[in-house]
C-alpha cells in the first residue's frame, strides 16, 4: 500500500502538486527515515516492549537502520537485508551513516567521476554521512572524506538532500 501511495505521489510531481510525507505518529518525523545504531548491541524485538522475544541483535555500531514505524518509546526498524524488528528508541541515534553497497567502490575529491580517487572502500563499510545533493553524498570515513554516487549507497533515499 506504501509503495502505491509513493507512486501517486511521485505522478502528483509530474502532474505540478507536492506531496506531504507521512509523519510518525509519536516524533512526527518523516516515515519512513534512516537513523543509525548508537549502541554497540543492540535488540530487535517481536514487539514494541521488553516483554516481547528477541527475534535479532544488531551488533554493528553506526549501521543505518531504516524506522518505519513507531510505538511509545519503541521504534520498528530494519537493515539492509531486511531483517530487524523494534528497537527501544535510546539505542538509535539521528546521525546518518551509510552502508556501501558495491565493492572497492572509489571515493572522489569532487562530486564527479572525473575527479581524484582519494580512496576505495570494500562493499559493506560503513562511512558517515555529510551532505548529500541529488545524485552524490560526502562521507567521511576511515581518516578519508570524499563523494560517492548516491546509487552505490544505503542509508540515503534518492530525494535525501542533507546540508
Amino acid at each position: 500500500m506504501k509503495r502505491l501511495g509513493l507512486i501517486l505521489c511521485v505522478l502528483s510531481i509530474f502532474a505540478g502538486s507536492l506531496c506531504a510525507q507521512e509523519k510518525g505518529p509519536i516524533t512526527n518525523l518523516p516515515m519512513p527515515r534512516f537513523v543509525s545504531l548508537k549502541a554497540t548491541e543492540a535488540n530487535a524485538r517481536r514487539g514494541p516492549s521488553l516483554s516481547h522475544r528477541i527475534d535479532w541483535v544488531f551488533k554493528r555500531k553506526h549501521m543505518p537502520l531504516e524506522i518505519y514505524a513507531e510505538y511509545g518509546n519503541w521504534r520498528r526498524v530494519r537493515d539492509i537485508d531486511g531483517a530487524g524488528g523494534w528497537v527501544h528508541y535510546s539505542l538509535l541515534s539521528g546521525v546518518r551513516s551509510a552502508i556501501v553497497l558495491q565493492n572497492m567502490q572509489p571515493m572522489f575529491s569532487q562530486p564527479n567521476t572525473d575527479s581524484l580517487v582519494v580512496a576505495r572502500f570494500e562493499k559493506t563499510a560503513i562511512a558517515n554521512l555529510e551532505k548529500c545533493t541529488i545524485d552524490w553524498c560526502q562521507l567521511r570515513a576511515g581518516g578519508y572524506k570524499g563523494w560517492l554516487p548516491k546509487s552505490t549507497l544505503w542509508g540515503v533515499y534518492g530525494d535525501d538532500l542533507k546540508e
